[in-house]
């Protein structure tokens, strides 16, 4: 792990298969990784050369994103589930620069991810942030520990940032959006990533096999159309379902070139 920069007292375990929490990190220029996820990072990027690309147009989706929610939007609390490990602009650190009062829980069930938790319960006094060592297929459980936080009679922004194409079966990975979205109010938002074959992503096939091979949790792509599913019964907000590098006029630069990675953000009505 290069630059190892655990918690005090803290010593994680040795890693001998890449997962994505790191590789995500190694990509992002983080430093909270091992030399299995270097290898296998590497690997990809030499099979897929804009992956680097794609995880950095994610992260300014995020950015992106969670100022228009709470800015225009005025949405003052986030459930944030596969967060990833801390690099910069993180959810919480975005919407309390905005809005300093927001509330922002934090769930995903990587023990290295856990490990560095603190970091992302560093808040501003005004606001709340909390971390749920929780699994996405099991939304339900999300939902009841949230509420020691979150108030889901108010509007609520659910995060899923490239989390949806690790459930592999669509209907399942539909009814984990559905049960999430049910349990929130009116004016909550779903904000949603994930890679797709399309938009030149088709270079990305090997690539994803060879993921699947040796890194973990095994990864699915899914069309635009697949995508949009996810969004059944929300209103997606303009440019709509499109490349996370070119979502909402205004933020990035007209030109700015398309990722393999779906973008979206949505209203329940």
């Amino acid at each position: 792990m290069s630059e190892r920069s655990d918690p005090p007292g803290e010593t994680p375990p040795v890693a001998h298969v890449a997962h994505n929490a790191r590789v995500w990190n190694y990509w992002l220029g983080g430093k909270d990784y091992y030399d299995v996820d270097q290898q296998v990072g590497d690997h990809i990027t030499s099979m897929f050369p804009i992956i680097r690309e794609v995880a950095r147009a994610d992260r300014t989706f995020l950015g992106h994103s969670v100022r228009f929610l709470a800015g225009e939007a005025g949405i003052r609390q986030y459930l944030d589930i596969g967060t990833g490990l801390p690099t910069v602009e993180n959810t919480h650190q975005v919407a309390q620069a905005v809005a300093p009062t927001s509330r922002i829980v934090y769930v995903d069930n990587d023990p290295t991810v856990l490990a560095h938790a603190r970091a992302l319960l560093a808040g501003t006094p005004e606001g709340e942030t909390d971390y749920i060592d929780a699994d996405a297929h099991q939304p339900q459980a999300i939902l009841d520990a949230a509420t020691d936080t979150l108030d889901l009679a108010e509007p609520v922004a659910v995060i899923l940032l490239g989390i949806l194409n690790f459930i592999d079966n669509t209907d399942e990975a539909e009814g984990i959006v559905k049960t999430l979205m049910a349990a929130m109010s009116s004016g909550s938002y779903l904000v949603l990533t994930h890679p797709t074959l399309e938009l030149g992503g088709a270079g990305n096939v090997e690539a994803m096999r060879f993921w699947n091979e040796n890194a973990t949790p095994p990864i699915t792509a899914r069309t635009g159309a697949e995508i949009a599913r996810f969004f059944q019964g929300l209103e997606v907000l303009e440019p709509g379902i499109v490349s996370c590098a070119q979502w909402r006029p205004g933020y990035v630069a007209a030109d700015e070139k398309a990722v393999a990675q779906f973008g979206a953000v949505a209203r329940k009505p």
